[in-house]
């Protein structure tokens, strides 16, 4: 895989107007794409179909969480789509994942999607996971056991920010992927990101992707703020 493939665009827009333009700013045919609630809902299916027309890899970012059953007849369906990455909640259970991971092999025409589980949010912190989900163990702990789970049902990887990646590893396997948003350059605010990291310190904390948005696609240049994140990453060697 190219290096360029390991940092992930986020497509947080509402129509594929807007969509084509952010990709002519940003110059990089065929890189890795983030297709979210945003875009997807207001635009179906034919946005991801168009993506891959055009040669981009595409992780459909639609959170999947809801009875086993329902979720695998959804994933069968996204299968056929031909996104290369889906994900669902961790909190769905490990029946859950499993039936997502089921619905995925049935309605692939070949190689199913990867899946990842969503641990917890980037914007989430101790004091909402205490004071509003009422989950009173810290953060990491909760994290991890999500991973583990998640890693014990047959998923790919975890969606986490870059400060748990490294942990997920060592409790799962290093081929365990950790896609982690929450990447900002230095002089970026973190918006309502809580836990956030560069991207040189995210291939140090164990990250195999970096999910990224406005640090690039609210840049005045997006290909030079792109090629600014790139760099970071090849800064440092993988495992260092």
């Amino acid at each position: 895989m190219r290096e360029e493939e390991r940092i992930i665009v986020a497509l947080d827009v509402s129509t594929k107007e807007a969509m084509r333009g952010l990709l002519k700013k940003l110059n990089r045919p065929g890189c890795y794409v983030k297709v979210g609630m945003e875009l997807f809902y207001q635009q179906g299916a034919d946005i991801v179909r168009e993506l891959k027309d055009g040669g981009y890899s595409v992780f459909l970012d639609l959170k999947l969480h809801d009875i086993p059953h329902t979720v695998n007849r959804a994933m069968r369906g996204l299968a056929r789509v031909g996104a290369d990455m889906v994900n669902v909640h961790a909190a769905g259970g490990s029946e859950m994942m499993r039936a997502a991971i089921e619905g995925l092999e049935e309605g692939a025409a070949s190689k199913r999607p990867k899946c990842l589980a969503v641990t917890q949010l980037t914007s989430t912190d101790q004091d909402m996971l205490e004071n509003e989900l009422m989950i009173h163990d810290p953060i990491m702990d909760v994290i991890t056991r999500y991973g583990v789970l998640a890693y014990r049902s047959g998923m790919d990887g975890v969606v986490c920010s870059a400060w748990e990646a490294g942990q997920m590893k060592a409790r799962t396997s290093p081929d365990f992927l950790a896609v982690t948003p929450g990447i900002r350059l230095a002089a970026d605010a973190a918006g309502d990101q809580k836990r956030v990291a560069a991207p040189a310190q995210a291939r140090k904390l164990g990250s195999d992707y970096l999910v990224v948005g406005r640090s690039i696609t609210a840049a005045p240049d997006p290909a030079a703020a792109f090629d600014q994140i790139l760099e970071q990453w090849r800064s440092v060697h993988a495992g260092q």
